[in-house]
């Protein structure tokens, strides 16, 4: 893209118009503009914004980690401010899904938890070891899922949960041994009925199958993942220019006891220095929490 002092002007003035304290990157030719916006749970989101170089004439591409992305409305008087907003009122539609995905793993054993995004739509969940159950309770109706065998007669399932309608029944298939498999299709065309919309998810998903379900499996607080408070992953990319640091878990925490928000000190040190109030002395950035806007302070290293 060609850098004219006018489209540059431009594309700052949409920014402040935003507000440089939610910006997150800046390409260096203009190219795209990422930015963190919170929603009503305070979960954080990411939005790139690409410019194509015949903006503001020719509307933006727009990417995020959500189920599925909103229709922009452009016109060319629109501005960058009008592509925040309505993702905000994107997200406000989908705050039932997280919310149904969030009870999901909470109540139930979700497998390769590492591995999801606010994007993700389906759940792999360990229902038990099926022979145990089958002598416990011999009618197993089954929802709409996926089952995989670990072990034996041991099985799991396989959510899809609709992104607009997530209190609905969910999609699924079956994997398994072709008797798992057949007595497990059988219970579920008996049991479909007994879905409710008002129930959660994990007492819907027990009444079907007619069992107890496990739950989360236990683990030590210091063994937890939490999630970066800035780019919402819990473990870094996988990076030769993050140097040690690459693929780490969030190393930094908020001092103040009311927010005590986690973050990469890579991803930390990158929004500082997008801050203009930020002052730097030697190797240490100080600045400003972007939750709480308790003074916080990250020493910052050299990348390969």
């Amino acid at each position: 893209m060609a850098l004219t002092s006018s489209f540059s002007r431009a594309i700052y003035s949409e920014i402040e118009e935003i507000g440089w304290e939610h910006l997150v990157r800046l390409a260096e030719d203009l190219s795209f503009v990422t930015f963190r916006v919170v929603d009503k749970k305070e979960r954080v989101h990411v939005l790139e914004i690409l410019l194509d170089k015949s903006y503001p004439n020719c509307p933006p591409s727009v990417s995020a980690d959500v189920p599925y992305l909103f229709n922009l409305e452009w016109s060319t008087n629109s501005r960058l401010k009008d592509v925040v907003k309505q993702f905000r009122q994107h997200l406000e539609k989908l705050q039932q899904f997280w919310s149904t995905v969030e009870d999901i793993d909470q109540s139930l054993w979700v497998s390769n938890t590492a591995q999801l995004h606010r994007a993700t739509s389906f759940r792999h969940i360990k229902i038990g070891n099926l022979f145990l159950v089958q002598i416990l309770t011999p009618i197993i109706p089954l929802l709409v899922c996926e089952i995989f065998c670990f072990s034996g007669n041991d099985c799991s399932v396989i959510l899809s949960i609709r992104a607009n309608e997530p209190r609905s029944l969910p999609e699924c298939r079956f994997l398994g041994s072709n008797e798992n498999v057949n007595l497990l299709r059988d219970k579920w065309r008996r049991n479909c009925n007994k879905w409710s919309k008002d129930k959660p998810f994990a007492e819907n998903l027990a009444n079907l199958l007619e069992c107890q379900l496990p739950g989360p499996p236990g683990f030590e607080k210091n063994d937890q993942q939490i999630e970066c408070g800035i780019c919402y992953s819990q473990l870094l990319p996988v990076d030769d220019e993050l140097g040690p640091k690459s693929g780490g878990r969030t190393d930094y925490t908020c001092e103040n006891s009311t927010c005590s928000k986690a973050f990469h000190s890579v991803c930390l040190g990158d929004w500082l220095r997008s801050i203009t109030t930020t002052r730097q002395s030697f190797d240490v950035l100080f600045g400003n929490c972007p939750y709480c806007s308790q003074p916080v302070a990250v020493k910052i290293g050299t990348r390969k």
